[in-house]
């Protein structure tokens, strides 16, 4: 029961300290905000997380495990196509929900060198994962087969846009534009869209379509 009661407090923790990130910066909150937040002593909090890069490995790492599945996870009943709509279409929503780890990333690795190490192994499997992904939908007929050719620079331009999505939108975007914005998965399909054989296309237009009712 005390073992289950000490990690409800430390998810507790985690959640709080997303919330207050989210809301008012990385650099503006302290252990104290996040303990006084909770209604949890600092000792307590202390007892948990010994310090902020702690706090923030456990938030990537948990971070890190959402995102897994979205990548590694394979539905029988769809395809590859379809797949990397759902992770463009995940990857979105998970730029919102942990909007400030996105916006202060450069920060975050610099700082922290534990979190740097681990943020670069990651993402060198996530290039792994999308290009698999986009070999696999290569081999099942829905992008030209020379589309193999340019796979890293689309991984790359790809890897861009996922990164700095959020700080251009915060500078850059007012309510005008963000009303007529695909949003990032959008964009992204726009870089893949040239590479698309006729099938690629009208599966393309169906998911998009499929997408707009849902929404």
């Amino acid at each position: 029961m005390k073992k289950k009661s000490k990690t409800n407090t430390k998810q507790r923790i985690i959640d709080t300290a997303i919330d207050l990130f989210n809301k008012n910066g990385i650099q503006n909150i302290t252990s104290r905000h996040i303990a006084t937040e909770m209604g949890i002593s600092y000792g307590n909090l202390d007892y948990h997380y010994k310090n902020k890069e702690a706090l923030l490995l456990a938030i990537y790492k948990q971070m890190r495990d959402e995102m897994s599945d979205s990548y590694t996870s394979a539905d029988p009943t769809t395809g590859s196509f379809e797949q990397i709509h759902r992770l463009l279409l995940h990857l979105e929503s998970f730029q919102y929900k942990f909007r400030f780890f996105n916006l202060d990333v450069l920060e975050i690795s610099r700082s922290y060198p534990k979190i740097n190490r681990l943020l670069k192994n990651t993402f060198r499997i996530r290039k792994e994962q999308m290009a698999d992904m986009l070999k696999q939908a290569i081999a099942d007929g829905f992008f030209i087969k020379s589309t193999e050719e340019n796979i890293g620079q689309l991984l790359l331009s790809i890897r861009i846009i996922i990164t700095f999505w959020l700080s251009q939108e915060e500078l850059l975007s007012d309510a005008e534009s963000k009303k007529n914005d695909s949003g990032m998965s959008g964009h992204i399909w726009q870089l893949l869209l040239p590479y698309m054989t006729e099938n690629g296309q009208l599966l393309y237009d169906s998911l998009v379509a499929k997408s707009a009712v849902s929404n």
